[in-house]
């Protein structure tokens, strides 16, 4: 049974690259405050990595 990662988008992405949006629209986050479950994987674990900065993470 693997874990799994509640993600919330806490900062938004107006005047972000397309990159880090192309990202949060990926974790299917959709607006701030929004909170998504995703399985503790490899490539999930990659995304949040790379924005970090606009996430909050639990496990």
């Amino acid at each position: 049974m693997s874990t799994k990662l509640q993600v919330t988008l806490v900062k938004s992405t107006i005047g972000r690259t397309k990159k880090h949006r192309d990202i949060v629209a990926g974790l299917g986050l959709k607006k701030l405050n929004h909170t998504v479950e995703h399985a503790d994987t490899p490539e999930i674990r990659g995304m949040i990595s790379k924005i970090s900065h606009m996430l909050n993470v639990v496990q």
